[in-house]
Formats: structure tokens, sequence, C-alpha cells
């Protein structure tokens, strides 16, 4: 089954990540990346849970869990096991709501027509406790292995930093400290710097 087949099942995790058609850029200005983020919360944080972000100037990649119980709404109604009510088919639409939303004031702002993000947007399982780590460091690593930046944990559009501060937040804050058992337990695995460069699971065309 190839990833962007794979079903999305209430109570499973999943990586979810894509980028801008033939490679084009999704993020011009600071104001697109907190416009993505905003919408991204009104279509999706009633469906799924997050984990992690990392949005990039052409592609962006997601940590979510799909909500054991969806909200029902006139949109869907109720949640069934197969067919359009179907959770997999009921999430896909909200990314494609998002997507939709995202492109048509992109393209307003930036005078261009048509599609902006590739279709079908990507998922893959996360299986293990060990893949759940190794996606968390990849997503958050991301800018620096593609050079967006030479220390990952400066960039401004990822997850990273919203872990360890106070502030109010739509992530699973405390669920991924307690994953690891506190803030600095955190820092100091993501200070350790695997190298995911060569595995050919990891990797997204740009």
């Amino acid at each position: 089954m190839q990833q962007h087949e794979t079903p999305l099942e209430p109570g499973k995790t999943y990586h979810i990540y894509n980028r801008g058609i033939n490679g084009a850029n999704l993020f011009v200005r600071e104001e697109n990346y907190r416009f993505f983020l905003q919408k991204y919360v009104l279509y999706l944080s009633d469906y799924v849970d997050t984990f992690a972000y990392c949005l990039l100037k052409n592609h962006f990649h997601l940590m979510i869990r799909v909500k054991e119980t969806l909200i029902t709404d006139a949109n869907f109604g109720k949640v069934e096991s197969t067919g359009l009510h179907h959770t997999n088919h009921i999430v896909s639409r909200q990314f494609a709501r998002l997507f939709s939303c995202y492109t048509q004031s992109f393209n307003k702002a930036y005078g261009r027509t048509g599609g902006l993000f590739e279709s079908p947007f990507k998922r893959k399982e996360v299986t293990s406790e060990a893949y759940f780590n190794r996606l968390l460091f990849y997503i958050h690593a991301n800018p620096q292995l593609h050079g967006f930046t030479t220390d990952f944990t400066d960039y401004p559009h990822s997850s990273y930093h919203s872990h360890l501060l106070s502030l109010n937040t739509r992530l699973r804050r405390e669920e991924v400290l307690a994953w690891f058992g506190n803030a600095a337990a955190y820092r100091h695995f993501h200070s350790q710097n695997p190298d995911f460069r060569t595995d050919e699971a990891w990797v997204i065309e740009l």
C-alpha cells in the first residue's frame, strides 16, 4: 500500500507531509506561516491531536493522532466505518478544506492561479515508540537537514520551542514532554543529532 493510500483511523498516529506543486514555495512572508497555522487550528483541531509540526518554504511536516471520537456536524453527519462518513474521508476532507482556503488566500496575495499543494497529501502511520522518537527529531531537524538553517533549534516555524515554553498551545505539549520524562530529557534527545539524511524512509523530494 502506498503512503497516500494509508487510511486515517481513530486513535492512530501519523506522519503527514506535503509540498508545493513541483516544489513551489508555500510560504513567502512571515504572515503566511501564521495564517497556515491559524487555518490548521480552524479546520483540524476538532479532528486530530497535534504532537509536532515544521513549516518550511516549500513543504511541511506534521505528526498527528486522529481523535478517538470525531465531532459530528452538518458537514459529515454520523461517523461510520465505510463510505463518505468514514474517519479517513472526514479527516482527509478537513485537510482538503485547509489547503483550499490557504491556496485561495495565497493566490490572491501573490497574483497567481491554480493549485498550490500536491495531491493527495502524504501520510504514514507511526507504528512504534522508536518511530515516534525518530519522527519527532526528524520533523524538528528538517530545516537543518535541508539547509534552511545551520541550527534547527533556532528555526522559528517548528514546534521545538513550543514544547519548551509555558505559553498556551494547541499542541499535545505535556504528552510529548512526558514521553521523554521532562524538558531536560527532551532537549538532550534533540542534542544527540542522529543522521537521517541517508535513510530513504524519511526522504521528501523538494
